[in-house]
């Protein structure tokens, strides 16, 4: 099959640093699929992996953490899928990733793509839906009463704001992002929080607007006077989900006490005291948590990405697709991953099938 790998953790100018090559075609057995990957997204994991993680020698490592395909095979205990199924996903951190033809993967971090949308659509969206739910959901537990309801589609429709939640607010650090753009349309349709994203850039500003934040600030100026602005001395919870060394002193300004506070990515340093006087809680979330460490309620991610797929077919949350760099192979991943690491990206960059006529 063929693939897209490396044998050394390089700079993206290197050229080894993405490779297209033959790999044999992957196995399944008890609750894996084999799924032909039709499309796939790029995240800032597959650049910080390839970036500092090196495959054991004379081995590849192929990356990838959000594709959408077709189940072709299925392992002796999968009860979920069947092949022909149409699926997305984001993986597992732990095994060969989507850039490659074939991909195995267990079927309790899959769902059924949505109807509505073709594979690159969906390709977009599995790792920051997964992320930003969890987030919002398992750790912040905003709304989280309304959200696992029994009846498919109960809560299709989004929240009016009568009832719970209706004096928080949530500041989103770096909201234009892949992880930012679902997170606020979640955050919107499904709870009643005021929601306010930070983006640097004019068209940032409109995207995050039009996916439906309440307000949009700069994080390369003050937070706090932006806040005050608007009407807000302080603001219940916030989610940093880049650059959170940066912006850590004037999160810890802004946040009301007995707030919470979130973050996703890879700080040098995080002292925790300055959480301590407004006594603020600390939520971390890695979306591959479940799936490494095979948690009891790792089908969850299954349960959300069905959740999300009715929200995308009811027109309630929609794909966030900025960027279509073309087939999938070595050159265009590695356009992708120099876009992503000059942290000027919004939205996601999607790559779409190995042969011209996919």
């Amino acid at each position: 099959m063929k693939a897209i790998a490396y044998q050394q953790a390089l700079p993206i100018e290197h050229e080894e640093s993405l490779l297209d090559i033959e790999l044999p075609a992957p196995k399944v057995s008890g609750r894996d699929l084999l799924v032909e990957v039709r499309a796939i997204s790029v995240n800032p994991v597959d650049s910080k992996i390839r970036k500092g993680v090196s495959p054991a020698e004379g081995e590849w490592k192929v990356l990838g953490w959000d594709a959408s395909g077709i189940v072709r095979a299925v392992g002796p205990d999968v009860t979920l899928f069947k092949p022909g199924d149409q699926v997305w996903y984001a993986g597992d951190i732990s095994r060969p990733g989507s850039n490659a033809e074939l991909q195995v993967v267990d079927e309790r971090i899959v769902g059924k793509m949505p109807e509505s949308l073709v594979f690159g659509e969906a390709a977009a969206l599995p790792l920051t839906a997964i992320t930003a739910w969890e987030m919002l959901f398992d750790r912040l537990r905003l709304g989280s009463e309304t959200i696992w309801s029994d009846q498919p589609g109960a809560n299709s429709a989004p929240n009016t704001g009568a009832g719970y939640h209706s004096n928080e607010t949530l500041l989103i650090i770096g909201a234009a992002g892949g992880v930012g753009s679902i997170m606020t349309q979640l955050a919107r349709q499904l709870t009643s929080v005021t929601v306010i994203g930070t983006a640097s850039r004019e068209e940032s500003r409109n995207w995050l607007l039009d996916l439906g934040a309440h307000h949009v600030i700069d994080h390369t100026q003050p937070l706090a006077p932006q806040l005050k602005a608007i009407g807000y001395e302080t603001v219940t919870h916030v989610v940093s989900l880049n650059q959170t060394d940066q912006h850590f002193d004037s999160i810890m300004e802004v946040i009301a006490p007995q707030g919470q506070f979130g973050l996703i990515d890879d700080p040098t340093t995080l002292s925790a005291l300055p959480l301590k006087r407004k006594s603020v809680s600390l939520h971390w979330e890695l979306m591959f948590t479940r799936s490494l460490y095979q948690t009891k309620d790792m089908i969850k991610q299954h349960q959300l990405l069905s959740r999300v797929a009715e929200l995308v077919d009811a027109g309630l949350v929609r794909t966030t697709i900025a960027n279509h760099f073309g087939m999938i192979n070595a050159a265009n991943l590695k356009r992708a991953h120099k876009l992503l690491e000059s942290n000027q990206s919004r939205g996601k960059i999607v790559l779409e099938g190995f042969h011209q006529d996919v």
